[in-house]
């Protein structure tokens, strides 16, 4: 399951502005959603479900399931959709780290060892970029405060509190700042999202 926002300028990634454009940062939005579109469309699933937040779904994202986002701060939104696929097996990743190989999830799409109910993806600004469940609860994610520097630890609390003993994926940069974007887009060339900070930058004369 990925999560995402429709890129519309001004509502996704608007820490990116200034120096970009917000035109620009929706861009850079639609370029990490389609990258990360592409990597999950090769990986082993069942069923690929788009949790989303907006009218225009990406042409990539034709074959997935929606489940449109609710509104409400975003440990809701996020406990919503688990609760939608409640029981079944489900790895969700965000729009934000768009360096994502398959070979980072892969672990969490295999078989599982007997001994782990969950993988966790932390980030490196102190959140995380992907979990995945044995089987899907939205009282794992409901309440726990978001977009903080300690949301990941909290989040990893929570889980093993439930009694899930917990495997790590390896810690990714979500891209919010620019300086995360440049980083990324470093770690991805040639990816839909490094051509697209590339050509923002270029228009702020960042690469003259």
């Amino acid at each position: 399951m990925l999560l995402a926002k429709e890129p519309i300028p001004g509502r996704v990634k608007t820490r990116l502005h200034p120096p970009l454009s917000l035109e620009d940062a929706a861009r850079i939005a639609a370029a990490s959603i389609d990258d990360t579109l592409e990597v999950l469309a090769g990986v082993p699933a069942a069923s690929r479900v788009l949790a989303y937040d907006g009218a225009n779904v990406p042409a990539a994202a034709r074959d997935y399931r929606l489940l449109p986002q609710t509104a409400g701060p975003l440990d809701e939104r996020l406990a919503t959709v688990f609760d939608a696929l409640a029981g079944r097996p489900v790895l969700l990743v965000g729009m934000d780290t768009p360096q994502l190989t398959a070979d980072m999830i892969a672990p969490a799409l295999g078989p599982w060892p007997d001994d782990v109910d969950a993988w966790f993806g932390p980030a490196s600004d102190g959140g995380w970029w992907a979990l995945a469940l044995r089987e899907a609860r939205g009282d794992l994610l409901r309440g726990v405060p978001t977009s903080r520097s300690d949301t990941g630890d909290l989040q990893l609390a929570r889980l093993r509190e439930a009694g899930l003993r917990v495997a790590l994926l390896p810690m990714l940069t979500d891209v919010d700042e620019i300086a995360d974007a440049v980083a990324v887009a470093r770690l991805a060339p040639g990816t839909r999202f490094a051509g697209a900070v590339e050509r923002a930058l270029a228009a702020t004369g960042a690469l003259r």
